[in-house]
C-alpha cells in the first residue's frame, strides 16, 4: 500500500471514531454542561450584594469604604461622572492593582464595593469575586450597577481631567 493510500485510511479511521463519540454525545443528550463542582471542591464564595439606596445611606453617614469602577473604557469616557469616591479600574487589571495605593493599604474587613454598566452585574460580581479569593471579606456588588445609582439619585461627582 502506498503512503497516500495509508494516509488516507488512516485520516478515515480517525474521522470515523469521531463521529461515532459525536453521535453517541447526541443520543445522550447533547452538549453537556461543565461538571458541577464535586462536594469535596471548595465552593466559590457568594458574592453579597447592596442596594443603592444602602450604599447612598453609608456615603452620607461618610462610612469607610472603597468605591470601585468597573465600567467599561468608552463607558466610562463617554460619562463625565462617577459615584463620589469611586476609583476607575478596569477588571482585566484589577488583580494586579491589589499590589498598589490605595487597594495595598487596605484593611480586609473593609467595605468595598464594585459596579459597573453591565445588565447583570456581571462585570462587578467577577471583581467582587476576586477580591474575596484575595482576601477582602466586605466586598460587595452595587445591585443593577451604574444605571441603579442613577435612577436613585446617588451622589456623583465630575471625573478628574486628564
Amino acid at each position: 500500500m502506498s503512503f497516500k493510500k495509508w494516509a488516507i485510511a488512516v485520516c478515515a479511521f480517525f474521522l470515523s471514531i469521531c463521529m461515532d463519540i459525536s453521535t453517541a454525545s447526541v443520543k445522550a443528550g447533547g452538549v453537556q454542561a461543565p461538571a458541577q463542582a464535586k462536594p469535596d471542591q471548595p465552593k466559590l464564595p457568594e458574592v453579597a450584594q447592596i442596594t443603592a439606596e444602602e450604599l447612598k445611606a453609608k456615603l452620607a453617614k461618610n462610612e469607610p469604604m472603597i468605591i470601585i469602577d468597573l465600567r467599561e473604557a468608552a463607558i466610562f469616557n463617554d460619562d463625565p461622572n462617577k459615584i463620589k469616591g469611586a476609583f476607575h479600574v478596569k477588571e482585566r487589571r484589577l488583580r494586579y492593582r491589589l499590589s498598589f495605593a490605595p487597594f495595598k493599604d487596605i484593611p480586609r474587613d473593609r467595605l468595598i464595593v464594585t459596579y459597573c454598566a453591565c445588565p447583570s452585574d456581571e462585570i462587578s460580581a467577577r471583581a467582587a469575586r476576586m477580591l474575596l479569593d484575595a482576601g477582602f471579606k466586605g466586598a460587595r456588588v452595587l445591585k443593577g450597577g451604574w444605571q441603579a445609582w442613577l435612577k436613585a439619585g446617588g451622589q456623583l461627582e465630575a471625573k478628574p481631567k486628564v
